[in-house]
């Protein structure tokens, strides 16, 4: 059935958490209730990226792109939109400097210069109906695979691509998949990688939220590659969204004859079951999901051997991330030279990263390999928020390095990211301004290392503990210089002796702040100050004896009974007793309460 307009309603995490589901439900209920559910075709989608302008609804064929909208918006856009014909003004998109319509997606600044394949269909069809992903050029890679190419053939378009292992490591895929292919062994698995564990990450999250399907496809065609029949997708518990949706999926290509038992007829059988991860960060390095797949505790192994060699069970087994798998389906149906056009020399394709921190328009962004750091926070992250100075931007999660100004026109690609101090990681992109200290956020992310260390080896158990109480004797005033030589000794042996890559790379925010930010340090511990006010041991508050006024607000809300003053006599505060809450400044109305 045809319609004359089609409703995409963003159905992501982010926007479902901020009623958008009802503004689905409202809609259908609406275009009923008016009569016109045969003229629009309501869509719930998967997540479109801008998640700073949610909940998203955009109407085709005008590309109308609502933001901010509201359940109690929708009445209007049925009544204006869908019957008379006329655009909600007020919920369209505007770019903030010119206040115009963006007449296109393709126009709006956020999406410029953005390329799409792992997002391809990511607020663009149902992901729930996987007719829409089969009319979307769906599984039609899997046909290609099972009757037209050899598994050599594969391997060969995939090398042709160059795509390389997106959760951080760089592994090209082709290679991986060779040398599991090459074991003789009766027993094979492929195992997709969902546990995304980075603080403020969410692409692979999204991406399955959005197109379930391709990671569907990629693992079958990586079994029908390897000569495996059995897959794993290890996901985090904490996306319930994520699990519902591929569950959805996976049941939908068993009933079409796309999963299961002689698939599309080919004699090739593939299943695929899901796992539930309990949150442990460390389980992102593939020998501990392996560990935590068959029940044990989820610690790294030396290797080699190498999972392609002796994986799950023993067997030999291919582990891909999301991100990774989400581009598989296109190489097959494009050809590899097609994604080798995209990027850079080393580094082929597009990376998704996930935009966040003191940015304008943080969200989802899929970028060509080769995309500046400038182009990303400043043209597509529409620059800092609320005039404020850009300080240093931190890629790769926890285990990334904090890169200032002066590197933001290198093209990212992974051995640039690595060169400069940080890493591509799983594609975590987190900016920060003038009032974030580097000092605390280096302790924050040890802190988060500390918690998520599996113990087993001593360089990560004792380092990461070391560091974090080095980080933590800075930020109370009591650091040396020494201390600083120390971070660094500590966190070099780190990265040269940890068992796997969380150890290995958990002083990188650390090493790179005491490198690239060696004067704030030595603030904190000459001055005992912290030019961001975040580390509460070194702020000061005091009262401005010619402004105050004597009316004892602040004395009444301190917490700490510091404050003291008579009638007509300025207040004065108590510095030993003060316990750095601020309320003296909040209740202040004459601003006489200082903060440094």
């Amino acid at each position: 059935m045809a319609y004359p307009y089609c409703i995409l309603c963003c159905g992501g995490t982010a926007c479902e958490s901020n009623k958008g589901a009802e503004i689905y439900t409202r809609l259908s209920a609406e275009a009923a209730r008016c009569g016109v559910q045969d003229q629009v075709q309501i869509v719930k989608t998967g997540c479109f990226g801008f998640c700073e302008q949610g909940p998203i609804v955009k109407v085709l064929p005008d590309d109308s792109f609502y933001v901010n909208v509201k359940p109690e918006d929708v009445p209007e856009i049925i009544a204006e939109h869908i019957l008379k014909g006329r655009e909600v003004s007020r919920l369209v998109y505007k770019e903030a400097e010119e206040k115009k319509k963006s007449t296109a997606v393709e126009e709006i600044g956020f999406y410029k210069k953005q390329f799409r394949v792992v997002l391809r269909n990511c607020g663009f069809i149902n992901p729930e109906n996987i007719d829409e992903y089969l009319a979307n050029e769906g599984y039609e890679g899997l046909e290609k695979v099972l009757f037209q190419m050899e598994p050599e053939e594969v391997i060969a378009e995939l090398k042709k691509s160059g795509l390389r292992g997106r959760g951080g490591a760089g592994f090209p895929t082709w290679l991986k998949w060779d040398m599991t292919r090459k074991v003789s062994n009766d027993i094979k698995y492929v195992v997709c990688n969902a546990d995304e564990g980075d603080p403020g990450a969410y692409m692979d999250r999204s991406t399955i939220e959005g197109d379930p399907h391709s990671i569907i496809e990629a693992m079958t065609i990586c079994g029908h590659t390897i000569g495996a029949n059995q897959g794993y997708v290890y996901i985090r518990a904490e996306y319930p969204l994520a699990v519902e949706r591929l569950s959805i999926a996976i049941k939908q290509a068993k009933e079409y004859g796309l999963l299961g038992k002689n698939i599309l007829g080919s004699g090739f059988d593939f299943d695929i079951e899901m796992r539930l991860g309990a949150g442990a960060f460390v389980c992102g390095e593939e020998t501990a999901l392996i560990k935590s797949l068959e029940g044990s505790r989820g610690m790294p192994i030396p290797k080699p051997p190498f999972p392609a060699q002796s994986g799950l069970w023993s067997r030999p087994t291919v582990i891909n991330n999301v991100e990774t798998l989400a581009n598989i389906p296109v190489i097959m149906t494009k050809g590899g030279a097609w994604l080798a056009q995209i990027g850079t020399e080393k580094s082929k394709g597009t990376k998704v990263f996930a935009l966040t921190g003191k940015v304008k328009n943080s969200g989802l962004v899929e970028v060509p390999m080769g995309t500046t750091l400038r182009e990303i926070i400043f043209e597509i992250g529409g620059g800092i928020k609320d005039q404020k100075k850009f300080k240093g931007v931190q890629t790769g999660g926890p285990s990334g390095g904090i890169l200032t100004e002066a590197v933001l026109d290198t093209p990212i690609d992974y051995e640039s990211l690595t060169a400069m101090g940080s890493m591509m990681g799983s594609g975590g992109m987190i900016v920060m301004d003038e009032d974030d200290c580097v000092v605390d956020v280096a302790r924050f992310y040890m802190e988060f290392c500390v918690d998520e260390s599996c113990g087993k080896c001593s360089p990560c158990r004792i380092g990461t503990t070391q560091i974090l109480n080095l980080l933590d004797k800075i930020t109370h005033a009591k650091g040396t210089e020494a201390d600083l030589d120390k971070l660094e000794a500590i966190g070099q042996a780190m990265t040269r002796a940890s068992l796997c890559m969380l150890g290995g790379s958990a002083a990188n925010p650390t090493l790179s702040t005491v490198k690239n930010f060696r004067d704030e340090y030595l603030e904190h511990i000459r001055d005992k100050k912290c030019r961001a006010g975040k580390c509460t041991h070194l702020v000061r508050y005091e009262i401005i004896a010619e402004k105050c006024r004597s009316c004892s607000l602040c004395a009444r809300n301190c917490p700490a009974n510091c404050i003291s003053g008579a009638k007509g006599q300025p207040y004065v505060i108590d510095q030993k007793q003060c316990v750095k809450c601020g309320e003296c400044m909040k209740r202040c109305k004459f601003g006489a309460v200082s903060k440094h």
